[in-house]
């Protein structure tokens, strides 16, 4: 099974849907007509026809063509186009190849224009548009269609890759903005329905129920807490609506789970929560700014339970605590078991950085916690992670000096294909005039020790680089085998 994003790239070639017509029609009645019958007086005008026995009624009064014809205005086609470079020999994008040997301009073709498809959501009459990253990500030019026949220009307000929420603004008023639900209120097995434009032929809209709430883990983004639904999701979905039986906006639809890439009946939607939480940052600070906590956590497993006698059924394990953070500030302690965060339980280390992070820096919560078998709960204030500190870090001097490293989540996990049992933390930048990392680290390389010394987070790999000095032997998950690489100014 693959996770799969849902917006269509478009080449040189475009793909055309052929139907095909039977031309075998069955033998009509060629007997002669039966003789003219004597005229008879007009029929009165037939009544308009009851629904169909088919037709589903809801509770309201209402159908579920009612609903689609309510919501199908406020979702948008978006169309992006940036230019991109492709290689006749793709290993001539390896940083190593082109230190050693550099790029062979005659083997370069040249830049390229590439189209995506995909859909999005207007969420205010006055042209807000909310859509997925990954549909507009390093877009030069944007455009929206509307149901009602408008082709618009579109700017990108602001994006979050790290929830995959984008914020567009058409020169419009007066649009028909969806009436947005509350997210937290979605019950598995509730009707739904999910708009978009799949595989860019037109506006299309599917039914089914939310088939679970909560969804965590699955690393397609780094902030997690999504919808799955059983509605078709396929690729030109990403960014549409799913939307409830009152016709309110419920979600966002991202990605879909397929061993295929086409639906199977596993799709996921951002929660309309997160997405309008994400939407209002973006629009009043133009950055999104999320809770920190500061502690590291880890799963509570069976043998883990056991070797330290923990007696809680679910929650997550807290390993380390940051100095001077808001978890050390209120008294939260190494083996603490966090339990529950203002009264939603937690189950996993990723359910806890989510709900900690839409929680929002200065927010109160009160975090349940078990230590030694005790339960009890602790007021803490969270705060805005310190710059560098919870995403990443940046080397300025010494051997590792133009480093720039952040923890390896289980987003980047699922991405770069790294196995469970092994930590560290990736390499996101490197400055090639910057130091001796030039040349022999490249992005996406796991670091797992320097000097001996295991770096599983962000923290450890900055005091080790520190200690370093001049002179470090790294051991560098790459490719699925590790090596060691020695650096030295």
């Amino acid at each position: 099974m693959r996770l799969a994003r849902c917006p269509i790239l478009v080449g040189s070639c475009i793909a055309a849907l052929a139907v095909a017509c039977d031309q075998n029609e069955q033998s009509r009645d060629r007997a002669s007509p039966p003789p003219a019958a004597a005229p008879q007086p007009a029929p009165a005008q037939p009544a308009r026809p009851a629904p169909s026995s088919a037709t589903v009624q809801l509770p309201s009064g209402r159908t579920i063509a009612d609903v689609a014809a309510q919501v199908t205005p406020s979702v948008v086609n978006v169309f992006s186009e940036r230019r991109v470079q492709h290689d006749n020999a793709p290993f001539l994008t390896d940083p190593f190849f082109q230190y050693f040997f550099g790029a062979p301009r005659t083997m370069q073709r040249a830049p390229q224009r590439e189209r995506s498809l995909g859909s999005g959501v207007i969420v205010s009459p006055d042209g807000i548009i909310l859509t997925n990253n990954h549909v507009i990500e390093n877009a030069e030019t944007i455009r929206v269609a509307l149901k009602d026949g408008r082709d618009l220009e579109a700017k990108l307000v602001g994006t979050d890759p790290a929830s995959d929420v984008a914020v567009l603004r058409v020169d419009q008023k007066r649009l028909p903005a969806i009436e947005v639900a509350d997210s937290a209120k979605s019950r598995i097995g509730d009707l739904v329905l999910a708009i978009g434009n799949p595989f860019g032929i037109g506006q299309t809209v599917t039914m089914g129920i939310i088939s679970a709430v909560g969804r965590a883990n699955m690393g397609i983004t780094d902030y997690e807490d999504f919808i799955q639904t059983d509605a078709a999701i396929n690729p030109g979905n990403s960014g549409g609506a799913l939307v409830d039986m009152d016709g309110k906006l419920v979600g966002i639809n991202t990605a879909i789970a397929s061993q295929t890439g086409g639906y199977q009946g596993i799709g996921f939607a951002i929660p309309s929560n997160m997405a309008m939480q994400v939407e209002t940052e973006i629009l009043h600070s133009g950055k999104v700014t999320r809770g920190w906590l500061g502690v590291a956590v880890q799963d509570v497993t069976p043998d883990l339970a056991k070797a330290m006698d923990l007696t809680p059924h679910h929650g997550v394990l807290v390993s380390d605590v940051t100095h001077d953070s808001p978890a050390t500030k209120a008294g939260v302690q190494r083996g603490d078991v966090i339990t529950a965060i203002d009264g939603t339980a937690i189950h996993d280390a990723g359910q806890l950085r989510t709900v900690i992070a839409l929680a929002g820096k200065n927010k109160r919560v009160a975090v349940a916690i078990e230590r030694r078998g005790k339960p009890m709960t602790i007021e803490v204030t969270l705060s805005e992670a310190p710059a560098g500190r919870q995403a990443q870090a940046q080397v300025a001097d010494g051997a590792l000096s133009g480093l720039v490293v952040q923890p390896l989540d289980r987003a980047l996990r699922s991405r770069l294909r790294v196995p469970d049992d092994v930590d560290g933390v990736v390499v996101t930048g490197v400055d090639r005039g910057a130091g001796p990392a030039a040349g022999l680290l490249r992005e996406g390389d796991v670091i797992l020790e320097v000097n001996r010394q295991p770096v599983a987070s962000v923290d450890a790999f900055r005091d080790a680089a520190h200690a370093a000095g001049d002179r470090a032997l790294l051991l560098v998950y790459r490719n699925g085998v590790a090596i060691y690489v020695t650096l030295s100014r």
